[in-house]
């Protein structure tokens, strides 16, 4: 695969940088692979098993290297949907394929609803949608906790509480939010507050993302194929739970991924998966040119193996 050149867009609010790795000539659609708030060197590992496209990766606004014009990180999924709008329609190169994790799914599924014209597969992996769980209520109350956490006393004990929430499994307590807070230490994270409150996960992105409300009615209406991942180490937890609701509101398949909630990362930010497994499952599903097949929508959803 060719190395990466970086590009940039200036969009409303923000200047976005993007990455192409060029393949010439290509056998398939423009791969686009999304995160959010993880910026475009969480895919490293990941779009080298893709040597066959042309693959794109991109910082979202207020993350890395795209700056927002008010000096803010992060943006909301209408924000992000847009800019990856502007973005497709910049490379000149759609329909494209997407692959889009964790809050980059809920953005991604932002995107067809509006622009569903532009995106031939989206490949929706855990995406937090916590409006879709019945405990939703719950949910949004340990979010917004952790946000004023993070406001009040920095980033430690904010993300302590951030990562009990996500690696909790089943349904979440009532008492959840009343338990004793964890100690960051126990997760690495710094105890003292250095002031700083630009982080892009603990502040805005999480209210803007687990708040945000999904159109279905647009998204089982769209031409574009969605299919719904979640990892095969990761049942229960929050967003493999919330993958599951998600395609059972679409009426079709959660395909299971190999390992856990970022299991395409291959040593990236410290994090091992299993991007080999993974890769080759992701290139099975988009080589697949039929829809998912549906699923009635009383039957519920039967996780692939």
């Amino acid at each position: 695969m060719a190395e990466a050149k970086t590009h940039t867009l200036d969009v409303p609010g923000a200047v976005l940088r993007y990455d192409v790795r060029s393949t010439v000539p290509a056998t398939a659609p423009v791969l686009l692979m999304i995160a959010s708030p993880m910026d475009a060197s969480g895919f490293a590992t990941l779009a080298r098993h893709f040597t066959d496209r042309t693959v794109v990766t991109y910082d979202p606004r207020g993350v890395g290297r795209s700056e927002r014009a008010d000096g803010g990180s992060g943006g909301t999924p209408e924000e992000h949907a847009d800019d990856l709008h502007r973005l497709i329609s910049a490379l000149g190169a759609g329909p494209v394929d997407v692959f889009a994790s964790s809050g980059g799914a809920v953005n991604g599924l932002a995107l067809v609803a509006r622009h569903p014209e532009q995106v031939r597969t989206l490949v929706a992996h855990e995406p937090p949608a916590v409006q879709v769980l019945p405990d939703r209520e719950r949910l949004l109350a340990a979010s917004v906790d952790i946000h004023r956490t993070y406001e009040r006393d920095g980033l430690g004990p904010a993300m302590a509480k951030f990562m009990a929430l996500i690696s909790h499994r089943g349904p979440l307590p009532a008492d959840f939010t009343d338990r004793p807070a964890p100690d960051p230490a126990d997760f690495g994270l710094p105890t003292e507050d250095d002031g700083s409150r630009d982080d892009p996960m603990i502040g805005p992105h999480l209210i803007s993302c687990s708040h945000f409300q999904y159109d279905f009615d647009r998204l089982r209406a769209a031409p574009t194929r969605i299919v719904v991942g979640a990892g095969a180490e990761s049942e229960g937890e929050m967003c493999n739970r919330a993958a599951v609701a998600t395609a059972r509101r679409l009426a079709t398949e959660v395909v299971t991924f190999p390992s856990h909630h970022a299991g395409f990362l291959g040593g990236e930010f410290g994090m091992e998966g299993e991007p080999d497994a993974f890769a080759a499952t992701l290139r099975e599903v988009l080589a697949e040119e039929t829809r998912v097949p549906r699923v009635g929508r009383r039957g519920g959803t039967r996780q692939s193996k």
